[in-house]
């Protein structure tokens, strides 16, 4: 909104003109992200509590988790309330990357709370039915591949995304399997977030990072000098998203200031379903599908973790009548809790591992 309002008033106040530059927004957004994360956390937490929104905590966990029931989730809606007012705020409102991102949010927020829902108000412990939550990531994640392929947004084809690695050298598919990948990608990253969201702090972080990244990847995107020299698509106009991602990430690290241990309140899967959401939808604007596999490396660990102990306990079990696991307890986070490391180092390490793959990602931008 600010980007529509001041800049024409510049000949007036020259200083005004700064509202222009991305990278002036971007670091505004981050600024007003944390803020209305601060003063609306608390208002929010308390309302919860008032409402007795409390997380139900099943006893086949690790014990120690036992006594976090009754800790106030759906604390998504901070972080979803913050990056959203904070991107309408700094972003360009005209601007398709821009609007179909907050929507992203918006749509998977808002599947991640009826699912809340159900679970802790109306103490149905499955929550949505997964058959149900399912059809809704698939519904958006292949109408966004539809809308895409009928309603380009860049020069390049729609159905082209990029090869981590190599330069100038883009995947290519048939206008089928790209509306059907959309889909894989959209749901693959929510619930993959979804899975994360076990400890304290830990899925709050790991967004905040993979946010940052690809908001550097969105910038560089954004300009064309930029993405000449790093041999990365051009896409005009991408550049507003990196107001969106760095608003998403400072709505993360807001939220995480009352979710570190032990944890004030709980994201929920308000906020797991509409982060992951978020960030895969990120990675479908900038032609970054791939790259997004690197970004979010822990989160993929996490759930691969998931189907490689659901996979072998299963076959196991048919093949000799008794199912074996790989690890301890899965997601792979529970792992390490079994092993005897404490919450809070599980949830570090797994923190300094997502910045080694931001990193590695980061410098696929030069190793091409």
């Amino acid at each position: 909104m600010l980007y529509h309002l001041l800049p024409g008033l510049s000949d007036s106040l020259g200083v005004l003109n700064v509202f222009v530059y991305i990278s002036f927004r971007a670091a505004g957004a981050v600024v007003t992200s944390l803020l209305v994360a601060f003063v609306f956390g608390p208002m929010v937490i308390r309302r919860l509590r008032r409402a007795e929104v409390g997380q139900v905590v099943r006893d086949i966990g690790p014990e120690t988790h036992l006594t976090k029931s009754g800790t106030p989730t759906m604390g998504g809606l901070i972080i979803i309330a913050a990056a959203t007012s904070s991107t309408l705020l700094w972003a360009r409102l005209d601007n398709p990357y821009v609007i179909i991102a907050v929507i992203s949010l918006l749509w998977m927020g808002a599947i991640g709370f009826l699912d809340d829902y159900l679970k802790v108000v109306q103490g149905k412990t499955r929550g949505l039915v997964a058959k149900y939550k399912m059809i809704g990531q698939w519904t958006f994640g292949l109408g966004l591949g539809v809308f895409l392929v009928l309603n380009p947004i860049s020069s390049h084809p729609t159905t082209w995304t990029s090869v981590p690695f190599f330069a100038n050298v883009a995947a290519a598919f048939s206008v089928p399997v790209f509306v059907l990948f959309t889909g894989v990608v959209v749901s693959g990253s929510s619930n993959a977030v979804n899975l994360t969201d076990g400890l304290d702090g830990l899925a709050a972080g790991l967004t905040a990072i993979s946010a940052t990244t690809l908001g550097v990847f969105a910038y560089v995107a954004g300009r064309v000098d930029t993405s000449r020299y790093l041999g990365f698509f051009y896409l005009d106009g991408a550049g507003e998203l990196t107001i969106f991602a760095l608003a998403l990430a400072g709505g993360a690290l807001g939220f995480l200031w009352f979710n570190t241990h032990p944890a004030e309140v709980f994201m929920g899967d308000t906020g797991s379903l509409a982060l992951g959401g978020a960030l895969g939808v990120m990675a479908i604007l900038l032609k970054a599908e791939f790259l997004l596999a690197i970004v979010g490396g822990v989160f993929v660990l996490e759930t691969l973790s998931v189907i490689v102990q659901r996979g072998w306990f299963k076959y196991t079990k048919r093949r000799y009548g008794e199912g074996r696991r790989v690890f301890r307890m899965a997601p792979i986070h529970h792992h390490f809790e079994k092993l005897g490391w404490s919450e809070p180092q599980v949830v570090v390490r797994f923190w300094i591992v997502g910045v080694l793959f931001a990193m590695l990602a980061i410098s696929t931008l030069k190793v091409r």
